[in-house]
Protein backbone atom coordinates (compact mmCIF):
# COMPACT_ATOMS: atom_id res chain seq x y z
CA UNK A 1 0.00 0.00 0.00
CA UNK A 2 1.14 3.52 -1.23
CA UNK A 3 1.25 6.46 1.29
CA UNK A 4 -1.43 8.04 -0.92
CA UNK A 5 -3.62 5.05 -0.58
CA UNK A 6 -2.74 4.72 3.18
CA UNK A 7 -3.58 8.90 2.78
CA UNK A 8 -6.68 7.76 1.81
CA UNK A 9 -7.95 5.60 3.69
CA UNK A 10 -6.87 7.22 6.98
CA UNK A 11 -9.17 10.44 5.55
CA UNK A 12 -12.36 8.06 4.58
CA UNK A 13 -12.61 7.68 8.53
CA UNK A 14 -12.35 11.01 9.41
CA UNK A 15 -15.90 13.50 9.32
CA UNK A 16 -16.08 17.28 8.35
CA UNK A 17 -14.93 18.27 11.93
CA UNK A 18 -12.03 16.21 12.00
CA UNK A 19 -10.61 17.47 8.65
CA UNK A 20 -11.22 20.78 10.22
CA UNK A 21 -9.89 20.56 13.90
CA UNK A 22 -6.61 18.88 11.41
CA UNK A 23 -6.46 22.21 9.57
CA UNK A 24 -6.46 23.93 12.61
CA UNK A 25 -3.71 22.34 14.34
CA UNK A 26 -1.80 22.72 10.94
CA UNK A 27 -2.31 26.36 10.91
CA UNK A 28 -1.06 26.78 15.02
CA UNK A 29 1.81 24.98 14.23
CA UNK A 30 2.94 27.24 11.51
CA UNK A 31 2.10 30.08 13.75
CA UNK A 32 4.63 28.32 16.13
CA UNK A 33 7.12 27.88 13.66
CA UNK A 34 6.27 31.41 12.83
CA UNK A 35 7.14 33.00 16.28
CA UNK A 36 10.68 30.30 16.84
CA UNK A 37 12.46 31.57 13.80
CA UNK A 38 11.97 35.08 13.71
CA UNK A 39 13.37 36.19 9.55
CA UNK A 40 10.36 34.37 8.58
CA UNK A 41 7.92 37.05 9.30
CA UNK A 42 10.32 39.96 7.97
CA UNK A 43 9.37 39.15 4.55
CA UNK A 44 7.54 41.62 2.47
CA UNK A 45 3.53 40.94 1.96
CA UNK A 46 4.46 40.07 -1.58
CA UNK A 47 6.09 37.55 -1.01
CA UNK A 48 3.67 35.46 0.87
CA UNK A 49 1.08 36.11 -1.73
CA UNK A 50 3.78 33.76 -3.93
CA UNK A 51 4.42 31.58 -2.14
CA UNK A 52 0.41 31.24 -1.48
CA UNK A 53 -0.08 31.00 -5.26
CA UNK A 54 2.44 28.54 -5.85
CA UNK A 55 1.45 25.93 -3.37
CA UNK A 56 -2.14 26.67 -4.04
CA UNK A 57 -1.79 25.62 -8.11
CA UNK A 58 -1.63 22.32 -8.06
CA UNK A 59 -4.72 21.87 -5.28
CA UNK A 60 -6.57 24.19 -7.32
CA UNK A 61 -5.70 22.90 -10.84
CA UNK A 62 -7.14 19.25 -9.45
CA UNK A 63 -10.16 20.65 -8.00
CA UNK A 64 -10.99 22.30 -11.08
CA UNK A 65 -9.67 20.53 -13.66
Amino acid sequence: MGLRDKGNELLARMDIVDVKLACLGKAALILMIAKLWPPLLSLEWYWYLVMSAVLYAKPLKQMFL
